[in-house]
């Protein structure tokens, strides 16, 4: 695996003033430490999960529906808390921010939805406008912005038409582009391929390892094994609200899962190594 490009222009703001922590572009640019969610108390959807993911990683996240893979990305961009442990974004405590701190905080972080989340009456220009134009950046600097992450996810030439009208593929590229409009420091990707054919799938994939390269840290939440199996990555398996890990993709794991691929070419995933279970994710 080739070494991940790291941008220098890293300048995670977290206060409405616009100050920025200029020690944080060199601590990690996320930890979880002993995470609990729980929503029923005799089933944990995250059990005391230790992650650290270092600035220009790409990481998979993966596990059978239900596992905590929306959960965990959840918590990271503060749409939910935590129960037990604690987030580290950029070294800073995301449960303890001031209610006017969130938004700095998401700032700095793109969301691409499975469901795409457009509005459908807007045009494509307007959807991933929005995301600049709560920041109070002047329309010149918006329509800049705009055309350069239309230009990125291949939709050059395609910002007056409206979003409704166009196709699931190509409405995932309008929400990517909106994910990275503001330039953040990471995408966290929650199921983007989960409504897209194989084919679209791989295209959206690729979409993703392109903004990879450009130095943007990613984590990718997908239950689809033939995405996982296309590039080595580092791999975060989450079952049973406990996670294993394989650096170097799904294939590292070997006989640690029973994995088998049922007709959506999801993970039907039996965990048997306890002390995989347990190892901290570092």
């Amino acid at each position: 695996m080739g070494r991940s490009r790291v941008s220098t222009a890293f300048r995670p703001h977290f206060r409405p003033e616009g100050h920025f922590d200029r020690s944080a572009s060199h601590k990690p640019i996320l930890v979880l430490e002993g995470v609990m969610k729980v929503y029923r108390a005799d089933a944990p959807v995250l059990r005391r999960v230790d992650l650290t993911v270092e600035r220009g990683e790409f990481v998979f996240i993966t596990g059978p529906s239900g596992a905590g893979k929306s959960t965990l990305l959840r918590l990271v961009y503060r749409a939910e808390t935590v129960d037990e442990g604690r987030i580290l974004f950029c070294g800073r405590d995301v449960a303890r921010l001031t209610d006017e701190s969130i938004p700095h905080l998401r700032r700095n972080i793109g969301v691409v939805f499975q469901d795409f989340r457009l509005v459908p009456y807007w045009t494509v220009s307007q959807n991933v406008a929005v995301a600049l134009e709560v920041m109070g950046l002047s329309p010149r600097v918006v329509r800049s912005r705009v055309a350069l992450a239309l230009e990125r996810v291949g939709l050059d030439g395609r910002g007056e038409d409206l979003a409704g009208v166009l196709s699931g593929g190509e409405q995932q590229r309008v929400s990517i582009a909106r994910a990275i409009v503001t330039e953040p420091a990471i995408v966290l990707a929650d199921e983007p391929t989960g409504n897209l054919d194989p084919v679209l799938a791989l295209d959206i994939l690729g979409l993703f390892e392109e903004i990879h390269e450009g130095g943007t840290t990613v984590l990718f939440a997908t239950h689809d094994r033939s995405l996982l199996e296309v590039t080595p990555r580092r791999l975060i398996v989450l079952d049973d609200g406990r996670a294993i890990e394989a650096r170097a993709g799904l294939s590292a794991l070997g006989g640690a899962l029973g994995g088998t691929l049922g007709p959506d070419h999801g993970v039907d995933i039996d965990v048997r190594d306890d002390e995989l279970l347990e190892a901290p994710l570092h």
